[in-house]
């Protein structure tokens, strides 16, 4: 990722015998962007990971990229996910010094593989909040519990997220134009 993603919606998906459910992978010397991106109603069986988010990708097109550019991922929502025999909830990795910002995980349900991994999710560099998560998530990712299913909200339209994610706002509280 060097350019930008933005506004990207995903509904109804089902996969089986994948790597990952949803990956977004970038590193240093990128830049670009990656935000507002709503996914929902996944169905997955037989992963590695269910989320895979990784700033320390290492790999660019060629040498003449700019050692400091960063990337700005944020806004990133997932709701409604099921998931089966999955080594490995999540491993979310952010960029020191340039965390990965307002993640919204609700209404997830991860069912471990026989032979997963003792630690389920891996967090560095992350901020964000989830709300009826299991297994539970890591602590850079606290749960705002049930009464706060409704935070990661898949939006219609575009929808500016910044303050909504960030105060947890509740739903109906932002008027989208």
């Amino acid at each position: 990722m060097s350019g930008g993603i933005q506004d990207v919606r995903a509904e109804d998906i089902t996969a089986v015998h994948t790597e990952s459910g949803v990956r977004i992978k970038t590193a240093r010397g990128r830049g670009g962007f990656v935000k507002d991106i709503f996914v929902r109603r996944m169905s997955l069986h037989t992963m590695k990971w269910v989320f895979w988010m990784t700033g320390n990708y290492k790999q660019h097109a060629d040498n003449h990229y700019d050692p400091n550019a960063l990337p700005v991922i944020q806004g990133i929502n997932y709701r409604d996910i099921v998931a089966n025999n999955v080594s490995m909830a999540a491993r979310l990795e952010g960029i020191e010094g340039d965390p990965f910002t307002q993640i919204c995980i609700a209404n997830v349900t991860i069912g471990m593989a026989a032979k997963a991994k003792k630690v389920p999710w891996t967090c560095t560099d992350v901020e964000g909040i989830t709300s009826g998560v299991s297994p539970r998530p890591c602590d850079l990712l606290p749960d705002q519990g049930q009464k706060k299913s409704q935070l990661a909200t898949f939006r219609p339209s575009p929808c500016p997220l910044i303050e909504w994610c960030s105060k947890l706002a509740p739903i109906g509280s932002i008027i989208c134009d």
